[in-house]
């Protein structure tokens, strides 16, 4: 029998949410990217999970025939850096990723430290093509 994914969509507050992220910077960091993911998409955010704000939806079908759904895109405010689920491919993004300003990222995470150091125009451009890639759709992994 499969398991259920710890992180659904839940009917928790997002506001709520952001009014308890405890660093100042990173709160206002997490409201202000909520609000362009919101103008990209066009849609109101939902949390996921209790610490993960998304957009749209999309099912991920894992190797071993398991599935979940995930958002499309979305961020959390975690103690380290801001880290944004906005591609399922960052090198697809090469050109726009070298102009984004100081980041890291992880298979699906994008890790900022503070927003003020990144490019906006890009990171919009980035959350936009990432929704319109994933939002509706199904992804089957590939074997690791």
């Amino acid at each position: 029998m499969a398991t259920k994914p710890k992180t659904t969509r839940t009917d928790a507050s997002v506001a709520e949410f952001l009014g308890t992220v405890s660093d100042p910077q990173r709160g206002a960091d997490a409201e202000e990217v909520c609000e362009l993911m919101r103008e990209v998409t066009g849609l109101e955010p939902a949390m996921w999970g209790t610490s993960i704000v998304g957009f749209g939806e999309y099912r991920y079908r894992y190797a071993s025939g398991q599935e979940a759904d995930w958002p499309a895109v979305a961020l959390s405010p975690r103690k380290q850096a801001l880290t944004l689920y906005i591609s399922d491919d960052y090198d697809r993004h090469a050109e726009l990723m070298a102009r984004l300003g100081p980041h890291t990222t992880g298979k699906s995470c994008l890790y900022i430290k503070r927003l003020s150091d990144i490019d906006t125009g890009v990171l919009r451009t980035l959350i936009k093509d990432g929704f319109d890639h994933l939002n509706g759709r199904t992804v089957t992994a590939g074997p690791d």
